[in-house]
């Protein structure tokens, strides 16, 4: 090989490390730059939490939550890619949604929203509606993610109960959520057992 075609293999390679650099740092470089703020809402959290963007006072809280809770290849083709079409089995628990404010390169505001799940077992996991538009011309992948035990700590830190809050039933008093999911299961086997029960009852006689 020539001097002048090893020279060229070298900046074909170095290129596409470069590009390839670029690309993994896409999603990262977009939200920080783009989020201008996060709200999460759900139970016991009252009006919600406010997350301040990246470069305020406690920024850093929204970045980790959006890397532990899979935002970044929720939103962004990423290889491999971590998101489940079907939810993963187990119990959700109580559902949180986060919405994440990100203004775009033509001056509006997307809003991109993700449900987490940070009492779920056996693993924590999250869903992000596919299709969401933002930036324009771009539309969230979407899909369900198996996030690690730190997101429950991201969460709990900024001011989510350390275990699931209570709910209340009509009468305002509080149950707690596995007491609340067994009386769930009891009322659907009592109307199975119903269903039942009246599949088994012998029609009525015919007049005489």
């Amino acid at each position: 090989m020539s001097k002048l075609g090893r020279h060229t293999m070298i900046r074909r390679a170095l290129l596409s490390t470069i590009l390839g650099v670029v690309v993994l740092l896409a999603p990262t470089a977009a939200l920080a730059k783009g989020a201008s703020e996060a709200t999460i809402t759900g139970p016991g959290l009252g009006g919600g939490i406010r997350l301040a963007g990246e470069g305020e006072p406690g920024g850093g809280a929204l970045m980790k939550i959006a890397e532990d809770s899979g935002f970044f290849p929720a939103v962004f083709l990423t290889t491999p890619n971590p998101m489940l079409s079907r939810r993963p089995d187990g119990e959700l628990g109580p559902r949180y949604t986060i919405v994440y404010v990100m203004p775009g390169p033509s001056g509006g505001v997307d809003e991109i929203r993700q449900d987490v799940y940070p009492y779920a077992t056996p693993s924590l996991v999250s869903y992000t509606k596919p299709g969401q538009p933002f930036f324009g011309t771009e539309r969230t992948v979407g899909g369900w993610y198996v996030a690690g035990p730190t997101l429950k700590d991201d969460l709990v830190a900024v001011g989510l109960h350390a275990t699931a809050p209570p709910v209340a039933d009509d009468a305002g008093r509080q149950i707690p959520w596995k007491a609340f999911g067994v009386l769930v299961l009891l009322v659907a086997l009592a109307g199975l057992g119903l269903v039942v029960v009246r599949s088994r009852r012998p029609p009525d006689a015919a007049p005489a």
